[in-house]
């Protein structure tokens, strides 16, 4: 059989503008006769074919179950296509009904509340949300490990998520990093505030970036991001007004602020690859980061930025300190040159590379 006719990308949903609804999009646009599916989208496509599977909803726990119900039984028109890639914790799921064609993995992770993080969500959970995610783990965790044994190639996004596949799901992988639009993100200019990238979730540790810029007043933050955590920040960071949070940032805001800021931050825990620290060195912009995770394979440490060894407010705050606008400026050529090495090109190049290979 041919694996080179035509193909589809499914995706659990398009929800916010995160890095792996970009690599998605980026799939579909980029490769020839490539349709979309995802089990719900917020945006409307005129330039693309997208099947929707099911409806919104802001209840995570029902928004899983609900999902993964689309992907098992409604994706029957799978079997018109001649390779499919799938991606994130639901889509997968849809495998069974592609039996005779060509199935890929791109895994930007495991579902990670159901493996490595499992014991933190159960800690984070009030008494009664706990049986309600062992519940949601037991029904995840059997069907996501059936759809992985039917993929004919699993893709990592990084060494680090396929140290994860190896050690949980026990299959090798092959690492192709994400796709960097380099070109779009430039330095600008040097103004007075650092900013966090990542998005306003507590295992993202923007709170302790938050916290240390409390015992630094006379240095700015700028939070540009959203998420489920952002009205307690704000709330936590009240009276101080040298750090603001912008939200959900449009393209162009996004790409002025990075490429104005001194340096970004971003430190979440056991990251899977990081698309935004990547978008920092593009735009010449170092990073103070957490030597853990992606960031081990993207930010070379005393190059490209900060490595930080042991994550605390304090360890924040004297990064902050060393990564003077001086400090930064004499990074930027080593920022812009290991940048270009996540080019989205080279992501094309290896994943046309897969679909072909016969």
């Amino acid at each position: 059989m041919n694996y080179k006719n035509k193909g589809i990308v499914l995706y659990d949903f398009l929800q916010v503008k995160g890095g792996a609804e970009q690599v998605s999009l980026t799939l579909v646009n980029q490769l020839p006769n490539c349709d979309l599916c995802v089990g719900f989208s917020v945006n409307q496509f005129t330039d693309i074919n997208c099947y929707q599977l099911t409806s919104a909803t802001q209840i995570i726990g029902w928004q899983t179950l609900k999902t993964i119900y689309a992907f098992t039984y409604r994706t029957q028109f799978l079997d018109q296509y001649d390779w499919v890639i799938f991606s994130g914790s639901n889509a997968p799921i849809a495998v069974h009904n592609h039996p005779n064609g060509k199935n890929l993995l791109y895994c930007y992770t495991i579902p990670r509340f159901v493996y490595d993080l499992k014991d933190y969500y159960l800690s984070q959970a009030t008494w009664w949300q706990k049986p309600l995610l062992q519940f949601l783990i037991s029904y995840v965790q059997p069907r996501y490990e059936r759809a992985i044994k039917k993929m004919d190639v699993i893709i990592a996004i990084s060494e680090n998520v396929k140290r994860r596949i190896k050690k949980y799901l026990n299959r090798d992988a092959v690492v192709i990093y994400p796709p960097i639009e380099v070109d779009k993100y430039q330095w600008i200019e040097q103004a007075d505030y650092y900013l966090s990238t990542a998005r306003v979730e507590s295992y993202k540790r923007i709170e302790l970036v938050v916290r240390a810029f409390m015992k630094m007043p006379d240095k700015k933050l700028i939070v540009a991001s959203g998420g489920s955590d952002l009205e307690r920040l704000q709330s936590l960071a009240t009276g101080y007004s040298n750090i603001s949070f912008t939200g959900w940032c449009e393209d162009e805001q996004w790409q002025q602020l990075i490429g104005k800021a001194i340096a970004t931050i971003y430190i979440p825990i056991e990251e899977d690859f990081g698309m935004s620290p990547v978008e920092s060195m593009a735009a010449g912009k170092p990073v103070i980061g957490v030597a853990e995770g992606g960031l081990l394979e993207t930010v070379v440490d005393g190059e490209t930025g900060i490595l930080i060894q042991e994550v605390s407010v304090d360890a924040v705050v004297e990064a902050v300190s060393v990564m003077s606008k001086d400090k930064a400026l004499t990074m930027r050529a080593a920022c812009e040159k290991r940048a270009r090495l996540f080019r989205t090109e080279v992501f094309l190049d290896k994943m046309r590379e897969l679909i072909n290979y016969q």
